[in-house]
C-alpha cells in the first residue's frame, strides 16, 4: 500500500492526467454528490484543507459550508491550481484560497486546520501513509480527516461484451504502475487506523451511469482518456496491455454503448477520522 513506485514509471506521475478529456469528468463532481459522507460535520468558521483540489468543482461546496472560515485548497499541479483560483474568484467565494503543495510535505504549521478532505487523491500518492501522516500533522486535535477514493475491483460495465472487463484491470494496472492504488478505498480504513485516527466512520457509494446521457458521457470520456494516444502509448510501455488489446476493448465499448442495457459504475470507498486530542 505504501510502496515507492517504479522510477521509470514515475515519467506519468499522476495517471489521470490533466487533458480536456479528464476535466469533463471532474467538472460533474461537487461537494454534493462526491463529499456527502463529511458536509454533515462541517460547520461556519471551520478552516478546511482540500489535498488535491484539481479544479476545484469539489471545494467550491466546501468553501461556502464552512464560510467565512478559510479555506485551502492544494494540488501538485500548477495549471489545476489556476483553474481553481479562476473559479473561485468568478463564484464569489472570497474566503478560498488555493496554491501548488505536495500532499507528503504540506507547507502548514502543525496543529492548524479543523478539517483535511481529499478526494481521489491519497489512492494516487505512492507513499500513501507519509500522506495520510501529513495530514494528521496539520490537523488540530480533535480535528476531522475525510477521504474518497476508488474500489476499482468493485467498478463494472453491464452487459459484458467480450473480455471488457480486462480494460478495467488494465487501468487498475497502469495505476499501480504509478505508484498508485487501485483498490485504496476499502484500504483506507487501515492506514488511517495504522496513522492513529479514531472514531472511525467509514462507508462506500456508487457513481453512476444508467441514463442514456449519462452511459453516452461514459463513453464519450472512456474514449477520450483511456482510449487517447497518450493513454495506450503509457499502457503499452508499461507492459499492461497491447495494441490489439486495446483496439478490441475500444470496439466493445462501442457495442456496450449501443446496448439499451448499459450501465456503468465508479465504485468509491469513503471514511472520516478524528486526530485524538
Amino acid at each position: 500500500m505504501s510502496g515507492q513506485a517504479d522510477p521509470e514509471a514515475q515519467e506519468q506521475k499522476y495517471t489521470m492526467g490533466y487533458d480536456e478529456e479528464f476535466q469533463v469528468l471532474l467538472r460533474r463532481r461537487s461537494a454534493a454528490n462526491s463529499a456527502s459522507h463529511l458536509m454533515p460535520r462541517l460547520s461556519s468558521g471551520m478552516r478546511l484543507l482540500d489535498v488535491g483540489c484539481g479544479p476545484g468543482t469539489i471545494s467550491m461546496g466546501l468553501a461556502d459550508a464552512v464560510a467565512p472560515g478559510e479555506f485551502v485548497g492544494v494540488d501538485i499541479e500548477e495549471s489545476q491550481v489556476e483553474m481553481a483560483t479562476a473559479a473561485a474568484s468568478a463564484g464569489g467565494h472570497r474566503n478560498a484560497k488555493f496554491q501548488v503543495a505536495d500532499a507528503v510535505e504540506l507547507p502548514f504549521e502543525s496543529n492548524s486546520f479543523d478539517v483535511v478532505h481529499s478526494h481521489a487523491a491519497i489512492m494516487h500518492v505512492p507513499d500513501a501513509g507519509a500522506a495520510v501522516a501529513e495530514m494528521m500533522r496539520v490537523l488540530k486535535p480533535g480535528g476531522i480527516i475525510s477521504s474518497r477514493d476508488v474500489i476499482l475491483s468493485s467498478c463494472f460495465t453491464e452487459p459484458k461484451h467480450g473480455d471488457f472487463d480486462n480494460a478495467w484491470k488494465a487501468f487498475g494496472k497502469l495505476l499501480s504502475a504509478n505508484g498508485g492504488h487501485p483498490e485504496m478505498g476499502k484500504e483506507i480504513k487501515g492506514v488511517l487506523l495504522a496513522t492513529g485516527f479514531c472514531d472511525l466512520s467509514v462507508s462506500a457509494s456508487f457513481e453512476c451511469f444508467a441514463a442514456k446521457e449519462d452511459v453516452d458521457f461514459f463513453h464519450g470520456f472512456a474514449q477520450g482518456w483511456f482510449f487517447s494516444d497518450q493513454t495506450m502509448a503509457a499502457a503499452q510501455k508499461l507492459g499492461v496491455a497491447s495494441a490489439e488489446d486495446l483496439d478490441r476493448w475500444r470496439g466493445l465499448l462501442d457495442q456496450w454503448q449501443a446496448d439499451p442495457a448499459a450501465f456503468s459504475t465508479i465504485a468509491w470507498g469513503e471514511a472520516l477520522g478524528v486526530k485524538p486530542r
